[in-house]
């Protein structure tokens, strides 16, 4: 059974950090395109960083660029978001997801994942 479970989600204050882990079981890891999204309520789930396994390429969405970091240990099947200078905007419930490597097109696209984990809120105050 494929699982993701995400941690280290909180409230912290405007240029604050946090370092957001997701454990992932059930699935050769190595072998999957994996990300992180987020969602603000009464807003759409949106892309916020990914890594693609066929090119080894990663994206970042124009709002957290410079910023947030995305990483990934294989050896412990863990991604992370290591996400620093947060703003209020950040503020959301981010998931991380998985699909099977594919042609990076689309891989920022929340559509176009197959597991999810069940989200951890970041809450960033003014």
């Amino acid at each position: 059974e494929v699982q993701l479970v995400e941690s280290g989600g909180g409230l912290v204050q405007a240029g604050g950090s946090l370092r957001l882990s997701c454990a992932a079981s059930g699935f050769k890891f190595d072998d999957y395109d994996i990300g992180w999204f987020r969602q603000a309520p009464g807003k759409e789930r949106k892309g916020v960083s990914c890594i693609t396994r066929s090119r080894g390429s990663v994206y970042y969405a124009d709002s957290v660029k410079g910023r947030f970091t995305i990483s990934s240990d294989n050896a412990k099947n863990t991604m992370y978001l290591e996400m620093n200078s947060l703003k209020p905007e950040d503020t959301a419930v981010y998931f991380c997801a998985a699909r099977l490597s594919q042609d990076p097109l689309g891989a920022h696209e929340p559509d176009n994942y197959d597991y999810w984990g069940q989200g951890t809120q970041v809450t960033v105050s003014s």
